[in-house]
């Protein structure tokens, strides 16, 4: 998915979460900085139309998901270089046991409507993205509060005609408002990794008003505490964003408007860049890859740089046809990754090897046995899984720069497997989107996981346990789920971690997706752009933004 960004302070933990702060990598676009241009000035940078509204507890993707960042301020936030978090909102987050912490916020900082970020600002949202009648799609991220298993139920038959119960509780046990700035959170066990997830989208603060209106209509026009505020909203146009005058934190932004235009073809936008009418494009589309087009195109303008990111190919494992593991393993043999880093992305990505992305902390490298090109073991499988009838169709979404490597895909599995194979597109990132929610994909599709906080529970959790977040496909192995809530539970970072490589080992014998290849990032920026940064996940961090 994605990463909150900025980057302030240092955390205050106790010894039991105690965090190393990190410095700030700096980058220029070149040329000195007009400080009046800057104060006065707009950018117009490249986005897609977001999934659902913009509420922060129900966004798990990048489209929505990267207006969040800029919207919001959460109590952590994670530095441009990728080192450890640091408190942003917060003032300080203490533990003793890593059990129980207590939470103290900046005093005086303002949502976009001008009242207060208060403690209870935070308890009730996370209480109300909890509240599995609520369908929030992140409320499983909060499933180290205790408490959390009385305010969600469980749907007695996945999607099924029966509906789920009533929860037991409304709001969790392990939440309580000390004072306007203090809260106390206790956990249902010791969770080391506790204080670092904290600046993901989920754990942000929501104004009273929010719980005035329906979320959908909140969500078309959010009130957040963020460096900028929302304007407007045209669907498959444009977002309009301006600076907040009254954000007091060390993050403000310099430039006055922010138009985010949302593209359904990434070409496009390229194009864009070169005559100037887009200031920030994150991804360059791989025709401008080709014999490094862009770096011509753009000279100093280029960025290159890697990103915690894996793109991979995901199974709807609800659909019988894609429940054996050997078929499955199959496939994933059948891919050859270095002839698709080579010929497609021109050695501007790298061959995956292994379940959590290498940047991760915690991560174990090279453990994704599926991940080497065996095509004689990949048939020998394939027959032992009774072959494969009809056509297998990978399916993408179109308006961004995947459609080369999903048929470079599509037709390693038909040389390699004898498979009926082809790659088809659906036209937007929303509507793919859409189909994957509503578990009604009819075949393999094209997904990527941008790390929303730095730690391999990231790579698990919302992937691989039962109920997970972004676990799409259905995936569901209760040695996983045991494995994984005790990993989460340990009472070091080093210690759940080990815990975690395990788990990896029976997600590898499952192959429930395939990791494909680590994203390189290239991006580029317009002429106007003195300055800038991107953030930890290449994304364009506002705040550092000066023309």
């Amino acid at each position: 998915m994605r990463v909150s960004k900025r980057a302030t302070g240092v955390i205050a933990a106790g010894m039991a979460a105690a965090l190393v702060a990190s410095g700030c990598s700096s980058s220029e676009g070149g040329g000195e900085s007009d400080s009046g241009a800057t104060a006065d000035g707009s950018i117009t940078i490249h986005g897609v139309q977001p999934e659902n509204p913009l509420v922060p507890a129900n966004t798990t993707e990048t489209g929505g998901g990267k207006i969040i960042d800029d919207l919001w301020t959460g109590l952590v936030e994670y530095p441009n270089d990728g080192g450890a978090p640091r408190n942003a909102l917060a003032e300080s987050i203490e533990t003793k046991d890593s059990k129980v912490f207590t939470i103290k916020i900046k005093k005086g900082t303002k949502f976009h409507d001008g009242t207060e970020v208060k403690a209870e600002s935070f308890v009730k949202a996370w209480n109300w993205a909890a509240y599995s009648p609520n369908g929030a799609a992140n409320g499983s991220f909060f499933a180290d509060i205790a408490g959390y298993d009385q305010v969600t139920a469980v749907d007695p038959d996945d999607d099924g005609p029966k509906k789920a119960p009533e929860p037991a509780a409304k709001e969790m046990s392990g939440l309580k408002v000390v004072d306007d700035q203090t809260f106390e959170v206790t956990l249902s066990a010791p969770t080391a990794v506790f204080p670092t997830k904290l600046g993901y989208s989920a754990f942000m603060p929501l104004p009273d008003v929010f719980f005035t209106q329906k979320p959908e209509e909140f969500g078309k026009k959010p009130i957040a505490n963020g460096p900028v505020k929302f304007v407007s909203w045209e669907d498959n146009v444009s977002i309009k964003l301006t600076r907040f005058d009254d954000y007091n934190l060390r993050d403000k932004v310099k430039v006055k408007d922010v138009n985010v235009k949302l593209y359904q073809d990434e070409n496009a936008a390229y194009a864009d860049l070169l005559s100037g009418n887009l200031d920030f494009l994150e991804s360059i589309p791989t025709s401008a890859l080709a014999g490094e087009k862009y770096k011509a195109d753009l000279g100093a303008r280029a960025l290159n740089t890697v990103t915690p990111t894996t793109a991979f190919i995901a199974f709807p494992i609800y659909d019988k046809r894609f429940q054996d593991p050997k078929l499955r393993r199959a496939v994933s043999l059948a891919i050859n990754r270095q002839d698709i880093s080579d010929k497609i992305f021109f050695g501007t990505r790298k061959p995956a090897d292994s379940w959590a992305n290498p940047l991760t902390p915690g991560a174990p490298a090279g453990n994704c046995s599926s991940c080497k090109f065996d095509p004689t073991q990949a048939k020998q499988l394939l027959t032992e899984a009774g072959g494969f009838t009809g056509e297998m169709v990978f399916y993408y979404n179109a308006d961004s720069s995947h459609k080369d490597w999903m048929e470079a895909v599509a037709q390693q599995v038909k040389t390699n497997l004898g498979i009926e194979a082809r790659a088809e597109g659906i036209p937007t990132f929303a509507v793919f989107r859409q189909n994957i929610n509503a578990h009604s994909m009819k075949g393999p599709y094209r997904a990527a996981w941008q790390q929303d906080y730095p730690d391999i529970e990231n790579w698990v959790n919302p992937l691989f346990v039962k109920g997970g977040s972004s676990n799409d496909g259905l995936y569901s192995n209760p040695e996983v789920d045991a494995g994984a809530k005790a990993a989460s539970g340990a009472p070091s970072l080093e210690a759940s971690h080990q815990q975690f490589a395990e788990v990896l080992k029976k997600v590898d014998a499952d192959v429930p997706t395939i990791p494909i290849y680590f994203y390189g990032q290239q991006s580029g920026h317009s002429e106007k752009i003195k300055k800038m940064e991107p953030n930890n996940v290449g994304e364009l961090d506002l705040s550092s933004v000066e023309l």
